[in-house]
């Protein structure tokens, strides 16, 4: 806690600090989408500052909110929280260039391989 000093020295502690919120990776899936930050605020009807805010952790957001923007970018709230996509490992990219039905696929040769050892 910091403490400053008033009225002849006597010290009162300062207000806490702002929390700075959980980081996200909403930044760089923009980027990763060629989207400014000007665009991606117009898909979510909210307001550059806002968007900016959120991006960098000083502001905090609702599940709806992360869901609006993991649809505006084509991916999932997961993704937007862990992952990444610029610096990610081959495989999310292969996942997240596949359509629907090759998903499906990619899971089922997946759980063959570790399946058998190979």
């Amino acid at each position: 806690m910091t403490f400053h000093t008033f009225n002849g020295g006597m010290r009162k502690p300062s207000p806490p600090r702002r929390p700075k919120f959980r980081p996200t990776f909403i930044a760089q899936w923009r980027e990763y989408r060629t989207l400014t930050q000007e665009q991606l605020a117009a898909r979510l009807d909210m307001t550059q500052s806002h968007l900016s805010m959120l991006e960098n952790g000083k502001r905090g957001y609702t599940q709806e909110t992360l869901e609006a923007i993991a649809e505006a970018l084509q991916t999932d709230v997961a993704s937007l929280l862990t992952r990444n996509p610029v610096n990610g490992d081959p495989i999310w990219s292969v996942w997240d260039q596949a359509k629907p039905s090759e998903r499906q696929l990619i899971l089922d040769l997946a759980k063959t391989v570790t399946r058998s050892g190979n």
